[in-house]
């Protein structure tokens, strides 16, 4: 995927966060896409972090769907959870090469947000229901601090319990 793709993610996000008149903090930090080190380098827990993974659904033998996960940073992504949500036969990660081009972004720095119409988003409560909510903003470099609510209220993401203990 080109650089200028990933800029543009940024760019995206910053103007969705201005035009919405959010409060946001951006952090710049040594480059991490990991998110237990990048948690320790924006010195918060990583319960407030928002970890991103996209998910390849089967819903039968014709149907794939994307699904954006958001879980806390501190939990993993119930599989069995989305998979009962989709009623689907599998669901497992998708290949990097399909993250990257739903997500417009490369692993470790997936925004919570969808700007893709192929590409769900589906968040934990524990997510949404967060003052402090920490990402990589499309970057390995800087993160985005806003609260869980202002979060919902722009991705408007699914509301789901898919957060398993990590």
């Amino acid at each position: 995927m080109p650089e200028h793709t990933h800029h543009d993610t940024y760019d995206h996000l910053i103007a969705l966060l201005d035009s919405a008149h959010v409060d946001y903090r951006l952090i710049d930090h040594e480059p991490e896409g990991s998110t237990e080190a990048v948690c320790a380098l924006r010195g918060h827990p990583a319960s407030e972090a928002a970890k991103c993974i996209v998910l390849r659904v089967k819903v039968d033998r014709r149907t794939t769907r994307h699904v954006l996960a958001v879980v806390p940073g501190d939990r993993r992504v119930d599989l069995d959870a989305v998979r009962a949500l989709f009623d689907a036969r599998y669901v497992g990660f998708s290949d990097a090469e399909t993250a990257e081009r739903l997500a417009h972004a490369v692993p470790g720095t997936v925004l919570p947000f969808s700007f893709d119409p192929d590409l769900e988003v589906v968040a934990d409560p524990n997510v949404v229901g967060r003052a402090k909510l920490y990402f990589n903003a499309a970057r390995l470099d800087r993160s985005v601090l806003i609260s869980g609510a202002d979060y919902e209220r722009l991705a408007k993401p699914r509301i789901e319990r898919i957060a398993a203990a990590a």
